[in-house]
C-alpha cells in the first residue's frame, strides 16, 4: 500500500464507490453532503480492530467490509430509522495489500447499497494495527425514534433475524475448522433485517435494539433503560440441524450461541400486547415487572454476551 500513497489509494478506493439517492456530494471534497430529509440526522458509530473485532484469515476483505458496515446501518435500523450514509476511517500498516484495501471499500458500498445508502467519505491514516472505524446516518422519514428506555410491563418481546449462528460461526472458526458454512457464512456477512426496524416503529415498537453483543446481554440494556423485567423464552428458537451437529463435535451447548452469542444484529423490540406482528417478527418472550433478564423464568447461569473490556 505504500507504494500508492495516502491520496494514490484514496483515489482507487473512491473510484470503487457509488452514490445512494440520498448523497448529494461524495468524496472528493472537504465534506460530504448527505440529505436529511426529516431534518434530523440518526448518528451511531463503531470501531473495528484487527484480531479484535475480525481477522483476515478468517474471511476476505469484501467479508469484513460487508461486517464492518452492517455493525453500523444496524443501529440506524433499530432506531426505527432508514440508513443514509456511511463515513469511514482506515487505519492500516504500510505494506497492507492495496487490492485488499479495494475488497474493504467493495464490501463497505455493497453493504450500505443494500439499504439505499452510500459511502460519502472518511480519512485514512498508518497505523501498526489495522483498524476500521464506521460511522452511519439515518434519516427519521417523520417517525419518532425507538428508544430503548420505553417497554413496559405486559409487552411483548419479539425479533426479526437470527441469533446464534455468527456466534456458532465463531466458534467453528476459532477451532480452525470452515464448516458448516452456513454458520461461518454467518458470521462473515450477517443478515441484517434492516427494513423491520422502521416497520416496528410503525408498528408502535416500545423499544428496540440490535443484538450485536448478544441476546441477553443486549436485552439487559432495555431492561436497565425501562426499569423492566425481560423473560426470554428459550424454545422461540430454532435450532438448525448444522447448529446442533457443530455443538455436539465441539463439545458446546447450542443455547449459549443463540443466548450469548453476538454480530448476527438480529432486531429485538418490544411491543403492546395486542398487536399483530408481520411474518417476518416472531415473539421470543415478554415484559414484566422487576428487573433484569431470565431466560424461562431463571436466571441464566452461562455467558450472558461479549464485552470488549473482558471477552
Amino acid at each position: 500500500m505504500a507504494q500508492d500513497g495516502e491520496f494514490g489509494l484514496i483515489a482507487r478506493v473512491t473510484a470503487r464507490l457509488t452514490a445512494g439517492p440520498t448523497c448529494l456530494l461524495g468524496p472528493g471534497d472537504d465534506a460530504a453532503l448527505v440529505a436529511a430529509p426529516d431534518g434530523r440526522v440518526v448518528a451511531s458509530t463503531d470501531v473495528l480492530v484487527d484480531g479484535r473485532h475480525f481477522r483476515r484469515d478468517w474471511g476476505s476483505g469484501n467479508d469484513i467490509g460487508h461486517r464492518a458496515a452492517a455493525a453500523n446501518l444496524a443501529d440506524i435500523a433499530a432506531m426505527g430509522a432508514y440508513p443514509t450514509a456511511l463515513l469511514v476511517a482506515l487505519c492500516a500498516p504500510p505494506d497492507l495489500d492495496a487490492a485488499w484495501a479495494e475488497e474493504l471499500a467493495d464490501g463497505l458500498s455493497e453493504e450500505a447499497e443494500s439499504v439505499g445508502a452510500s459511502v460519502v467519505g472518511g480519512d485514512m491514516s498508518a497505523s501498526p494495527t489495522l483498524t476500521i472505524a464506521v460511522t452511519a446516518l439515518g434519516d427519521m422519514h417523520g417517525l419518532q425514534p425507538v428508544l430503548r428506555s420505553g417497554a413496559r410491563p405486559g409487552d411483548v418481546l419479539a425479533m426479526a433475524g437470527r441469533v446464534g449462528f455468527a456466534g456458532a460461526g465463531y466458534t467453528v472458526l476459532s477451532r480452525g475448522f470452515r464448516t458448516p458454512k452456513l454458520l461461518v457464512d454467518a458470521y462473515r456477512r450477517p443478515q441484517v433485517p434492516y427494513q423491520q426496524g422502521p416497520i416496528a416503529n410503525r408498528l408502535g415498537a416500545t423499544s428496540m435494539i440490535d443484538i450485536s453483543d448478544g441476546l441477553l446481554a443486549d436485552l439487559g440494556h432495555i431492561a436497565k433503560a425501562s426499569r423492566v423485567a425481560i423473560d426470554v423464552h428459550r424454545d422461540a428458537f430454532d435450532l438448525p440441524d448444522q447448529m446442533r451437529d457443530a455443538a455436539t463435535a465441539l463439545g458446546v451447548d447450542p443455547y449459549s450461541w443463540i443466548l450469548g452469542g453476538g454480530d448476527d444484529h438480529a432486531l429485538c423490540a418490544t411491543f403492546p400486547a395486542g398487536v399483530a406482528l408481520p411474518a417476518e417478527w416472531r415473539q421470543v418472550g415478554t415484559v414484566r415487572e422487576g428487573a433484569g433478564v431470565t431466560v424461562d423464568g431463571d436466571a441464566w447461569e452461562g455467558r450472558l454476551g461479549w464485552d470488549h473490556f473482558k471477552s
